[in-house]
Order: C-alpha cells, then structure tokens, then sequence
C-alpha cells in the first residue's frame, strides 16, 4: 500500500527552510534551489507546491504567522487564571527576544519588513490593514480596570508599536530585556495602577 504524503507537513517544513535563510541571511538570498537545499528536498517539489518564488515568500510569511498566532493563544490559555494586567504582559512580552524561538521569529519578521519596502505584492501580505495585536491588546485592556482617562485603543497603539521598536534593541543589544520589561511594568502600572 501506498505511503501517504502530508502536503502540509512538506509545505512547513519547505517553509522552515525560508524561515532560516532569511533569519540568516535576509530575503535576497532566498531562492528555490536555496531553499531546497535548506529543507533537504528537491527543487522539483520546491517548484511543485509554490509554483514561485513570490508564493513561496507569501505562504512562508502566512505560515510564520499562523505559527506566531498559535503560540501567542497558547500562553494567553497558560495565563488563563491570572490578572488581566499579567496576561497582558504575557501577551506583550511574547514579542521580546527573550528566548530562541521569539528571537528567531524576529529576525523573520525583520527581513519581511525590509523587503517590504522593496516589493509591493509582499507588502500587501506583510503590512495589511489588519491589527489583530492591537485588537487584541485593546480587547484585554477592555477587561481591565483602568486609570481613570485611559482610552484602551491609544494604549494598545502606543503598547504594541513601543514594545516591538524595544525588541529590535533588545535584539541588536542596545537594551537589556530586564530594562525592556521594566519599562513595561512601568507602563502597565500607568494604566493599571501598580501591580499588587
């Protein structure tokens, strides 16, 4: 009897191969014979599941995303029996470098948004009008009690662009991420109150 194949599990795994050439390399030297060679497979299937080059940039884009979001829900289920304040920490902080995984996926998402700049079509999946983060963040300070004068959709805006401009600092060194985290808390504790 003939093997099944999992055409999802060889398009992650084809996607991975993208992940690590950009994270290492930047986007420029993402090719479809790179990354086959990257993901152990041949360029023949490279070519079967993405056709081109463009595609496989996007659906490697959507698979980091789908991966980032999945992650995000799971420490938000982890923290289910904590303040709304913690969560939402939890939730802000998942975008630090703090360990392997998070500082990896920034160093994708960092050659995606230099190459957005380049590429229009890329630009439309990276940089869509969407903002599921800040969405989120304003839905978690909805459930919170506030300073008096917080408006939640300000504070998201200002939170998620804050914290994703300190964890290029914190990935290029030029902050600690215990000085990121205490910044942070300062700011949680402005819109909280101090935490108990």
């Amino acid at each position: 009897m003939p093997q099944r194949v999992d055409h999802d599990q060889r398009r992650r795994v084809i996607a991975e191969a993208v992940w690590r050439i950009a994270a290492d390399r930047g986007l420029d030297s993402v090719s479809m014979r790179e990354v086959a060679t990257e993901a152990g497979v041949s360029l023949r299937l490279v070519q079967y599941y993405f056709e081109t080059k463009h595609n496989l940039l996007v659906l490697a884009l959507r698979y980091l995303h789908d991966h980032t979001e999945q992650r995000a829900r799971e420490r938000i289920e982890a923290q289910a029996d904590q303040s709304v304040r913690g969560v939402l920490r939890g939730v802000l902080a998942e975008l630090l470098p703090l360990d392997p995984e998070t500082e990896f996926a920034l160093r994708v998402h960092t050659a995606y948004f230099s190459r957005s700049h380049s590429d229009p079509e890329l630009a439309k999946v990276f940089l869509h009008g969407d903002t599921p983060l800040e969405d989120l963040v304003t839905h978690l300070l909805e459930q919170g009690e506030l300073a008096p004068g917080v408006q939640p959709r300000f504070e998201a805006n200002l939170l998620v662009s804050g914290i994703t401009g300190l964890s290029f600092d914190v990935l290029h060194e030029r902050q600690r991420s215990a000085e990121v985290l205490a910044t942070l808390d300062y700011h949680l504790d402005r819109i909280f109150g101090p935490a108990r």
